[in-house]
């Protein structure tokens, strides 16, 4: 267990942003009408359609239709990535950790926008890391 690294919202959104404009340039230039937000932690309905126990954490969520699932539709709501600032405060022990931690969130919520599942995504950072 760590101990808990706390900081502002707004370092927390900055880190979050820092984070979105670090991601590949092909990837970013085909995030379209997708809000980024920030809180503290999931809220109830988060958790009951997820199916969360009590003591399940969540880093992150994405809302919306993966690009793969859309078939050509166009949507006037924004997909929604939303990043809880309280869990990954929790998982990092350090600043330097906690801005590691967000990036993996944002990640991995970004892949389930362009419609990879989980063992898609592990797939993916297995190579990364053998590169």
């Amino acid at each position: 267990m760590y101990a808990m690294i706390t900081i502002s919202r707004k370092e927390f959104e900055d880190m979050v942003n820092r984070v979105v404009a670090q991601l590949p340039p092909d990837y970013l230039a085909r995030l379209k009408n997708v809000a980024i937000l920030v809180k503290d932690q999931p809220d109830l309905d988060q958790r009951q359609k997820l199916m969360l126990r009590a003591n399940q954490t969540l880093f992150g969520l994405y809302e919306g239709v993966p690009l793969s699932q859309r078939q050509g539709t166009v949507k006037l709501l924004p997909d929604k990535i939303t990043v809880f600032q309280k869990p990954l405060e929790h998982a990092s022990e350090n600043i330097n950790d906690l801005f590691k931690n967000i990036g993996k969130t944002v990640w991995h919520e970004v892949a389930h926008y362009f419609g990879l599942n989980h063992e898609q995504i592990r797939e993916l950072e297995r190579k990364e890391k053998l590169n």
